[in-house]
This record gives C-alpha cells, sequence and structure tokens, in this order.
C-alpha cells in the first residue's frame, strides 16, 4: 500500500497523549481502585494484556491484591472491591457478559461513547480521544496503561520523553528478522505478549512471548541467527549472554521505560507487514470488535 496507514499516525500521538492522561488523572480516572483495593482487572486480547501489566504493576507497588483474567475466564466466585474492565469498542461479548453476570462494582475503560459497556457499568472512564481507526490496537492500550500508571502514582514525564524517542528509532533492519520471542519480567510480561500479538497481527508474523526466566525452560530452543529476543524491562541475570550465545538478535531498550519500548515494537510490526505488502489497519480474519452470537 501506498498511503501511510492509519496505526502509523496513531502510534505517532502516543506521546502526547500518555501527558493528557497522566496530567488530568484527577478528570479521567478519579473512579479508579484506592490503595488497599482488592481489584479484578479484565480484558480481551490487546485489552487483556494491559490488565496483566496494571495487575502485576499495582501488587509490585504495594497498592493491594489484583487478578487479571481474559474476559471469559473470570472467576465469579472470587469476592474484590472492584473490577476493571477494559474495551475499546465497548461492545465485546466476554466483557459485557462478564458485567451483566456479575454484582460486583465494575470500572469500564472504553474508547466509545454510547456503547453498550457505558451502559451496563457502574462507572466508565472515556478515552475517546485515543480511539483508533485501525483495526489493530496501539494508542488506546498504551494510554489506558498511562492511565492505570498514574493511578498508581507514578510519574509518566519519561516515559512520554522515552516514547519520542521511540518514534525516531530506526526500525528496519528488526523488521527483517524472521521470528520473534518477546520477555519480560512481572508487568512487563503483559507488554511482552502485546507486542507479540501486534506482530501476528499486523504482519501474520511468528511470534512467541513468555516470562523472561522461563524463556530458558524451552523456547530458548528455537534461537538462531535471523531471529530475535525482545527483552522487555531489567532482564534475569546471564539471560542476555544465554541468547547471544545461540547467535540470536538481542533486542534490549535499557534506556527506555518499557511501554516506550512495546512503542518500537508497534513501529516494527508495521514495517514488517509494508514489507511484505500488507495492510496492517486491516488484518485478516480480524474486526474492530469481536461480537459472538
Amino acid at each position: 500500500m501506498t498511503d501511510t496507514p492509519f496505526v502509523s499516525t496513531e502510534i505517532a500521538t502516543q506521546p502526547a497523549l500518555w501527558r493528557q492522561v497522566s496530567a488530568g488523572f484527577a478528570q479521567y480516572g478519579g473512579a479508579l481502585p484506592a490503595a488497599g483495593a482488592r481489584v479484578a482487572a479484565v480484558g480481551c486480547g490487546t485489552s487483556w494484556f494491559m490488565a496483566m501489566a496494571y495487575a502485576a504493576l499495582r501488587e509490585d507497588l504495594g497498592q493491594g491484591e489484583t487478578d487479571a483474567f481474559a474476559g471469559s475466564e473470570f472467576a465469579f466466585g472470587r469476592q474484590y472491591d472492584a473490577v476493571v474492565v477494559i474495551s475499546r469498542s465497548g461492545t465485546t461479548t466476554e466483557v459485557l457478559d462478564l458485567i451483566r453476570r456479575t454484582s460486583l462494582p465494575t470500572i469500564a475503560i472504553t474508547a466509545t461513547a454510547g456503547s453498550p459497556i457505558t451502559e451496563l457499568a457502574d462507572h466508565t472512564i472515556l478515552l475517546d480521544f485515543a480511539d483508533e481507526q485501525s483495526v489493530v490496537q496501539t494508542r488506546f492500550a498504551t494510554t489506558t496503561l498511562a492511565l492505570l500508571r498514574a493511578s498508581l502514582g507514578q510519574d509518566l514525564t519519561q516515559a512520554a520523553a522515552d516514547a519520542e524517542t521511540a518514534l525516531a528509532i530506526d526500525v528496519d533492519e528488526l523488521a527483517k528478522l524472521e521470528q520473534v520471542t518477546y520477555v519480560g519480567t512481572r508487568w512487563t510480561v503483559g507488554l511482552a505478549h502485546e507486542a507479540g500479538l501486534k506482530q501476528r497481527e499486523a504482519a501474520s508474523a511468528w511470534t512467541e512471548a513468555y516470562p523472561a526466566m522461563d524463556y530458558r525452560h524451552g523456547p530458548i530452543a528455537i534461537a538462531q541467527p535471523g531471529r530475535g529476543v525482545w527483552v522487555f524491562g531489567e532482564p534475569p541475570a546471564g539471560l542476555l549472554d544465554d541468547i547471544a550465545a545461540t547467535g540470536a538478535t538481542v533486542v534490549h531498550h535499557a534506556e527506555l521505560d518499557p511501554m516506550a519500548s512495546l512503542v518500537v515494537a508497534q513501529r516494527v510490526a508495521v514495517a514488517k507487514a509494508l514489507a511484505l505488502g500488507l495492510n496492517p489497519d486491516q488484518p485478516r480474519s480480524l474486526s474492530r470488535s469481536v461480537i459472538l452470537g
């Protein structure tokens, strides 16, 4: 395709959007759970991976016990003070069914005003300024995570600056890698899963994602020259050396906030799709929202 895909334009807006939700936290995030609350975070696909990142980070910061679930796998027998439900479209079948079934307080984060989720949830946080034309999610997901990080007391100033740096990194060589495995630790495991999903969606590429410590328990067997291992966050001791010994390319943006490294991964996914003649805005077999009959 010759025109710039929507997703490329949307990726480039992320630094500004992270600053917006961080500065306007009181406006956008006032309904989010306070420290000490027992919380479940729920989503499907990309939204599930953002929920995973939020849950691990919230616990690591001592904010309270937090579980993450795919929408179809929610544990209805557990008690929570709040359920945070993420859905860009506000129409995803599994999350709507969850809200209908639970009597727990629900907080929805969505990009779509007037969608069913806004009628069902007890509270709605509307991030319509982060909505997207591309089927492939980028800025809504990271803006949601930026808001959630701000709700935990994190300053996103450096993350936004790092995202600007990420927009200038040359990704051509990374896009040529035959296969990439993404790894992370704690909250960045969710980012690793999301990075892998972006390449699968946009470029129909073979990617995998694992917790970094678990990577050596089997997955490292596919590492070889021409393939890559992308490390989010601080790697476990010895991991980078073990990967390098396989001849695989090590990708580790140690100087960047992990969410900014995800921005680089988004750009690689788009570059790979374009190199293959694919439309990253319209991946095969995918639609903006999964609505089941």
